[in-house]
């Protein structure tokens, strides 16, 4: 007789339930097939799941999906000092009783190599079918999230826009590590104690790149982009304080999103202290949504100004922005970068050691104009010349001395003290 007594799962064995799973992870850095939370889903739901007690203790649990004639066995987890004692096939036996009882003719299971279970199911008749590769797209909009966002103005980004941010090595390395890594890895962050943040201020001078850098974020993580927009929001029924309470209202119906807020100073500019200031309200109420919109998870606001010191004190206090991160000019190397991208194919035949210097004071921004204006020049001139001689450095020379660059000196001068005074990281 065994040892073991083995019963439907009960919602009470939830949290008994997610940490075995804990403990039966063959790696801490492993991201499963069927995370925690869709395994109980399934549990919790009608769908066949069985535990293992040993006196009071939950010592396994298998669950599966029935989806039409095939089931999927979602989990097989056994606490440590009960594996390789046949518990595991004991679970495997009473799910298929199960599975067989709702009609299902062919049962299957994705386990990554090694991990509990995979030798209970060899041991109960499975054959493991090599040759198939796995493949998997996570989308994070939820049903009906998808009419929201339209209404909201919002989308969800193309991949690959953070791979193509070229240059700007510092920043970029900052946001990533501070931002992105634990909002992609929820679960390595909390394990190491990481909190996830919720609310981050990008300030720099304008054209650096901030908006690009905030839709990039998005589309690593694959979360909707919505930008709020305050010179259109003021126009709105009751105003423009109105106009972010409902805009954050709708927010909390979508499952997941990047909330971006450029030139926040609009609305969160400093309060002269009285009561009829007219930024006052509107300050008060963002200062208001912003911990509701930190209480839930998959959620990021990302905010954007060229100056902090135009932004009120209350605003920059910590508890609610994690980060206040500088978005700087391009140095020579991002510079170089920048050129190649916007360039293309004409960065073979151009000489960027020209280039870089003489767009010193060039945002991104600037760079992408100025090539523009340099493929241009050169286009006019084969349609009227038909020279047959394409875009090259003289012609991007003169591009850059066409163009105003957005930095000065005392811009920079501000960004610095900026960094020195309010910088978070």
């Amino acid at each position: 007789m065994s040892v073991w007594r083995l019963r439907d799962f009960h919602d009470d064995d939830l949290d008994q339930a997610i940490q075995l799973w804990d403990q039966g992870r063959h790696s801490d850095l492993s991201t499963p097939v069927f995370p925690v939370s869709e395994v109980m889903v399934s549990a919790r739901g009608g769908h066949p799941a069985v535990v293992a007690l040993v006196g009071g203790e939950l010592v396994g649990m298998a669950v599966a999906r029935v989806e039409a004639e095939r089931g999927w066995i979602l989990l097989i987890a056994l606490h440590g000092s009960w594996r390789h004692r046949g518990l595991g096939s004991a679970l495997i036996a009473e799910i298929e009783r199960r599975l067989r009882g709702s009609g299902v003719r062919r049962i299957g299971a994705v386990l990554e190599p090694g991990s509990t279970g995979t030798t209970a199911l060899e041991h109960s008749g499975y054959r493991r079918v090599d040759g198939l590769v796995y493949y998997e797209k996570l989308e994070h909009l939820g049903p009906g999230d998808a009419g929201l966002l339209a209404e909201l103005g919002g989308r969800v980004m193309p991949g690959g826009m953070w791979d193509q941010l070229a240059g700007m090595r510092e920043a970029k390395e900052a946001i990533e590590k501070r931002i992105v890594l634990p909002l992609a890895e929820p679960e390595v962050a909390e394990r190491y104690g990481v909190t996830l943040p919720k609310a981050v201020i990008l300030f720099g001078p304008p054209g650096t790149g901030k908006t690009s850098f905030a839709k990039a974020v998005a589309s690593r993580l694959r979360w909707p982009f919505v930008e709020l927009f305050p010179s259109r929001m003021a126009a709105g029924p009751g105003g423009l304080a109105a106009s972010l309470r409902e805009a954050f209202a709708d927010l909390a119906e979508l499952e997941s999103v990047l909330l971006f807020i450029d030139e926040v100073e609009e609305i969160a500019g400093a309060r002269s202290g009285t009561a009829v200031d007219p930024g006052h309200g509107v300050t008060n109420e963002l200062l208001k949504l912003i911990p509701t919109f930190r209480d839930d998870d998959n959620r990021l606001l990302v905010c954007a100004t060229n100056s902090l010191r135009t932004l009120d004190a209350a605003f920059l206090r910590p508890g609610r922005f994690d980060y206040i991160l500088p978005v700087g000019p391009p140095d020579a190397e991002a510079r170089a970068e920048i050129w190649r991208r916007y360039l293309g194919p004409a960065a073979e035949r151009v000489d960027l050691d020209q280039l870089v210097p003489a767009s010193e004071m060039f945002t991104p921004a600037d760079i992408e104009s100025a090539a523009r204006k340099g493929a241009q020049r050169a286009f006019e001139r084969e349609v009227t010349q038909r020279t047959g001689v394409l875009a090259g450095t003289e012609d991007y020379l003169s591009a850059i001395a066409d163009t105003r660059p957005t930095l000065t000196e005392q811009a920079l001068a501000r960004f610095r003290e900026d960094i020195e005074q309010h910088v978070r990281t």
